[in-house]
């Protein structure tokens, strides 16, 4: 996978320019950007929270998807022939105590969010979203439930080496939802060997996100899927998962998404046996910040709110990703990327001739 798309033969020389970029993040948004950025001849470093860059791409989709060799490679390619400099193991954040997100279990580093500014002449955000919505439904806290990013970053580090532990699922595993993150759970759980994997959504498979071609491929592997039904109830025996509540649905007039809205059923409730519940049910931004700091604005669903050209409220910050439009595939958050780091040259640019 190649983020230098954008260089040409007579590219500037990286660090002619002796301007330095932070980039904070390193999944498709970041790795895009860098490689435009250090096309024009800026220092570019990106900082990582986890061993290696690559974001999601490395640490969540499973390799049928994305062959990690692939991004590695592009990844390579920056470090050695184009000299970004990778800070790995490092979390950026910019209040007193850093939020705990998903994917942190790497981390050895804090670093401060304004030191980064203070020490950067400019700085691109592409931080993602590593923290999952949960059900919030009885007896969701405890061992046996898990989320679907929680799941597949843990199976990931443990297939990498970072760690030994493995995840444990058990024999039937239930995952809710109708992404691509829930289809990624519910094939790994199948790799992983368990017996039975239902994959449950509130809606029918024509609304379902991941498509209904994805679905019936998992399907043909042997997932059940299971549509119009919504968790009601985790039940637990002696603490551990035994069975799951769900209530069957109807759909209604369309929501803001244009989908219809599902609408339970009353006494339709059914029960379904469980060792392992995978919750998969979406992700949310997570700008290294809270809403204000440095004066830097958050909307509502924690999103980085930026202008047209992803400029945020601080004349040297800019963001692009998942971490300004929420969860999104990969192309989209190339082209992000590699927008804002056009801004972001323009930006320097002018300063230049300030």
């Amino acid at each position: 996978m190649k983020f230098t798309f954008m260089c040409k033969q007579q590219a500037t020389v990286p660090g002619r320019s002796k301007l330095k970029v932070a980039i904070i993040g390193g999944g498709p948004a970041g790795l895009s950007g860098a490689g435009f950025l250090v096309c024009q001849g800026y220092d570019v470093y990106v900082y990582e929270k986890n061993p290696l860059a690559g974001g999601l791409m490395l640490f969540a989709i499973p390799s049928e998807r994305i062959p990690p060799e692939n991004v590695l490679e592009g990844i390579e390619e920056l470090r050695d022939k184009y000299n970004v400099n990778f800070i790995t193991k490092t979390k950026i954040y910019g209040n007193s105590k850093p939020r705990e997100d998903e994917g942190d279990h790497l981390v050895e580093k804090i670093v401060s969010l304004k030191d980064i500014v203070d020490n950067h002449d400019a700085v691109l955000i592409t931080t993602g979203t590593w923290q999952s919505r949960r059900l919030n439904c009885p007896g969701e806290k405890g061992p046996g439930v898990l989320t679907a990013l929680g799941f597949l970053y843990e199976l990931r580090i443990y297939e990498k080496g970072f760690t030994k532990h493995k995840p444990k699922l058990g024999d039937r595993v239930i995952v809710i939802g109708g992404g691509l993150s829930a289809v990624d759970a519910a094939f790994e759980s199948l790799k992983a060997g368990a017996k039975e994997v239902i994959l449950a959504y509130r809606r029918t498979i024509k609304e379902a996100p991941a498509g209904a071609h994805e679905i019936r491929k998992l399907i043909n592997k042997g997932v059940k899927w299971m549509e119009l039904i919504s968790p009601k109830e985790i039940i637990r025996e002696n603490g551990r998962v035994k069975a799951v509540v769900f209530q069957r649905m109807r759909l209604g007039e369309p929501d803001e998404t244009g989908r219809r809205r599902p609408i339970p059923i009353p006494g339709s409730e059914v029960v379904l046996e469980a060792d392992t519940v995978i919750e998969a049910i979406g992700e949310i931004p997570t700008p290294p910040f809270e809403d204000g700091y440095l004066g830097l604005k958050l909307d509502k669903k924690n999103r980085i709110v930026v202008d047209e050209q992803y400029h945020t409220t601080h004349p040297k910050i800019f963001a692009a990703g998942d971490v300004v439009s929420g969860p999104s595939m990969i192309g989209p958050a190339i082209r992000s990327g590699l927008l804002a780091a056009k801004s972001v040259h323009l930006y320097l640019n002018a300063k230049k001739l300030v």
